[in-house]
């Protein structure tokens, strides 16, 4: 991608904070790179607050990320609900073959031969997902700058500016590794 087509986009960072001063803060990325990341006036940051897998019913939108299995079931490793539709369908994620992201609507919840299962509906079609116990369950509520400390799980969207300098415009954060 060349310079100019960056500075159009917003740029996705998913990884763990390692450091954090309140004006910047570092993220280790899946890669295993290290990103600085600014924090900005209008920074808008949520909270991913752990929730039981009952607290989800019908009628609920989800945003479950997948691993896709060889005989093609899917199952959860991230499920959050969120308070309204966001991004609705059915798609790899980042790129990736082994792994999608379903955004949809809760159309049935039951505990079958392989473990729970959720049935998410979008326009076009619906998944069955294998929600095992080890899975991260969460809502998203507001958070705030105190969340963002070394350990925590961050899924953000940064704006890039000149010099390559990245300023956080959304963040999702979650409760530091134990």
């Amino acid at each position: 991608m060349s310079a100019s087509t960056l500075a159009q986009t917003d740029v996705r960072v998913r990884g763990t904070i390692i450091a954090s001063d309140g004006k910047v803060f570092s993220v280790k990325s899946g890669d295993g790179r290290s990103v600085d990341i600014g924090l900005g006036e209008k920074t808008a940051i949520v909270f991913a607050q752990p929730i039981a897998l009952a607290d989800v019913k019908p009628g609920d939108f989800l945003g479950v990320t997948s691993m896709k299995r060889a005989d093609g079931a899917l199952t959860a490793f991230e499920v959050r609900r969120f308070p309204k539709p966001v991004n609705p369908g059915h798609r790899p994620v980042e790129g990736r073959d082994d792994q999608t992201m379903t955004n949809a609507t809760v159309s049935a919840t039951v505990q079958s031969a392989k473990g729970r299962e959720l049935t998410l509906s979008y326009e076009g079609g619906s998944q069955k997902i294998v929600v095992p116990e080890n899975a991260s369950i969460s809502m998203l509520v507001p958070g705030d700058r105190s969340q963002l400390v070394p350990g925590a799980a961050v899924n953000l969207t940064a704006a890039l500016g000149p010099g390559g300098k990245m300023t956080a415009v959304r963040i999702q954060v979650g409760k530091p590794a134990r």
